[in-house]
């Protein structure tokens, strides 16, 4: 079987596991484990706490430092009130597009890096080649923060990564950061007509939006000289300001669900800072005024760092000589390859598909692309040996 027709074979099975973020990835996880132990991987399987989700690492080659690794994770986004023409978790081939939830996002490349395993396998490797697929990246890169703690814990140092988020195969070298929070208000409900006896979450949640506004123009001002980014400086999205239950209550709850894209940590910190002096002195002491149990809260639901383009990358120029690109581009959405980064590894992120059909409905990978995926994954081969 041609590498193309196992990538095709692979990926329509790895399509049939409905691994949404809020299910298992287990079954996923010990399909790819089964195929690289075949290979003669050595097989690690982390799992998480509830013992629902598990991340896979997999060695080919000599037990050394200075690896490289192929990425990808295994959960993807929901079908929910998404109009498909077909079943989501059923590969189609139409037109020269494989279809199906994940396609692009990002089963094609673990098909891919999987389908290259033989292959590598049957060279005398000098450099060994890991495989790391993780879980909950679409809600917070759990999966690869808990692999990072790991490999720091085993003292696991591998010198390159390749993230294979869906890129267009275009060489991505930085992206900005992604922390999600929310926030959570307790106020003192009471009967709409007595405004003054409570304390309405849902009108300090508008206030606390109000800051956030604020903020999101002050950045504007901070964008570094020579930022690559568009737009060029960090962002700040609020999601949703949930609260109320009628017309003639006071609410006594609500939340903001927000997020900010730094382009640097400093600009998260500032926000932060700025954020927590809002609510210590003036959100707070005019709520407890009133109800001395009245608190707000934030969650940390992710804080994922950015990928720093380098001015010196392995990473790069590595997969600039195996794709035949002749420079690289950073890009606004986020990624696992901050944590990668974060390790002391050199990153890129590049990968079949394209960021336009991830997450909708009729996601797909064009033939094309993962043909040129299998292409840069086998001028790899050369790079090990």
């Amino acid at each position: 079987m041609s590498t193309l027709a196992d990538t095709k074979t692979l990926l329509a099975e790895l399509i049939g596991f409905p691994t949404v973020s809020s299910d298992s990835n287990l079954h996923m996880i010990r399909h790819l484990a089964e195929r690289l132990s075949h290979c003669g991987a050595e097989i690690e399987v982390w799992h998480d706490e509830t013992g629902t989700k598990a991340n896979l690492f997999a060695t080919l080659g000599p037990k050394l430092d200075g690896g490289i690794v192929l990425s990808g994770h295994c959960d993807v986004v929901p079908v929910a009130d998404q109009d498909w023409t077909s079943d989501p978790f059923r590969m189609e081939e139409r037109d020269g597009k494989w279809f199906g939830r994940g396609a692009c996002d990002m089963k094609g490349f673990i098909a891919a890096a999987v389908a290259m395993a033989s292959h590598y396998a049957a060279l005398d490797l000098q450099r060994p080649v890991h495989f790391a697929f993780t879980y909950d990246e679409e809600i917070g890169c759990f999966g690869a923060r808990a692999l990072a703690e790991t490999l720091r814990e085993k003292g696991l140092k591998p010198a390159v990564a390749i993230i294979g988020e869906p890129t267009s195969m275009r060489i991505i070298e930085g992206h900005k950061g992604c922390y999600e929070y929310t926030t959570h208000f307790t106020g003192l409900e009471g009967h709409g007509s007595g405004p003054d006896r409570g304390v309405n979450a849902v009108e300090y949640a508008v206030r606390y939006v109000s800051k956030l506004l604020e903020l999101k123009e002050d950045l504007q001002s901070r964008a570094p000289e020579g930022s690559r980014f568009e737009p060029p400086w960090t962002t700040i999205n609020t999601g949703a300001l949930v609260g109320g239950v009628a017309h003639n209550v006071i609410p006594g709850k609500a939340r903001v669900e927000w997020e900010m894209r730094p382009v640097q940590k400093s600009d998260a910190d500032y926000v932060k800072g700025a954020l927590h002096q809002f609510c210590a002195h003036m959100l707070i002491p005019a709520m407890q005024l009133v109800h001395p149990d009245a608190e707000i809260k934030t969650e940390v639901i992710g804080e994922v760092d950015g990928l720093t383009p380098m001015e010196e990358s392995e990473a790069r120029d590595l997969v600039m000589e195996l794709t035949g690109a002749n420079g690289a581009d950073v890009m606004p959405f986020g990624t696992e390859a901050g944590i990668f980064q974060g390790l002391g590894m050199s990153v890129v992120v590049c990968g079949p598909g394209s960021i336009d059909q991830a997450h909708k409905p009729d996601e797909y990978v064009s033939v094309d692309q993962v043909k040129q995926c299998l292409g840069m994954l086998e001028r790899l081969a050369s790079k090990l040996v």
